[in-house]
């Protein structure tokens, strides 16, 4: 979907109040009231601001904060879905097929984060290693959405109950990262 300036200003405003990850686990423990899919759509929402955000950098070091930024938070986000969303969704689907795909999918993510942390801001493919990353994302994210999410909805699986466990994982992950 093409974005226009004014929305990338607007998200970018919204990106910048956001700010530290010490504000993030106080959005986590907000959070704690969301259902399961209502908290991975909003880490979605926030991960797709930050790849918006670094296509339109040209500092290097902005570069870095920003992709350290977005690695950790995908670190977090697939933490907790492989940990507690994916086996509870596998349970109350019954669908190996479309999750083990995102399984897959998260192992791909993992291998390009690892290699991106191990880069400078700078360095030859930085940028294409984030690029391709955010593109990966976002085909994993439009199938989380448009097949699990749905999928998942039509069960009897407690998405209240599944949202809490995670948003209490997902704190205690922040806060491992902020000590870091």
């Amino acid at each position: 979907m093409p974005t226009n300036a004014k929305t990338k200003a607007k998200n970018s405003d919204e990106r910048k109040i956001r700010g530290t990850q010490a504000e993030a686990v106080g959005q986590s423990r907000k959070s704690e009231s969301q259902n399961a899919v209502e908290l991975l759509e909003q880490d979605h929402r926030e991960v797709e601001g930050f790849f918006e955000e670094y296509e339109d950098l040209v500092d290097d070091t902005a570069k870095g904060e920003l992709a350290k930024k977005i690695c950790m938070t995908l670190t977090v986000h697939m933490q907790i879905e492989e940990e507690i969303f994916y086996p509870q969704a596998r349970k109350a689907t019954k669908d190996d097929d479309l999750l083990d795909e995102a399984v897959v999918e998260h192992a791909g993510a993992k291998n390009l984060i690892a290699e991106i942390e191990e880069m400078e801001a700078g360095d030859d493919l930085y940028d294409a290693k984030v690029k391709v990353l955010g593109e990966q994302i976002k085909h994993h994210v439009e199938e989380e959405e448009e097949e699990l999410f749905p999928e998942v909805a039509d069960t009897e699986m407690d998405l209240a109950a599944v949202g809490v466990q995670m948003a209490k994982r997902k704190a205690e992950l922040l806060k491992q990262f902020a000590k870091a």
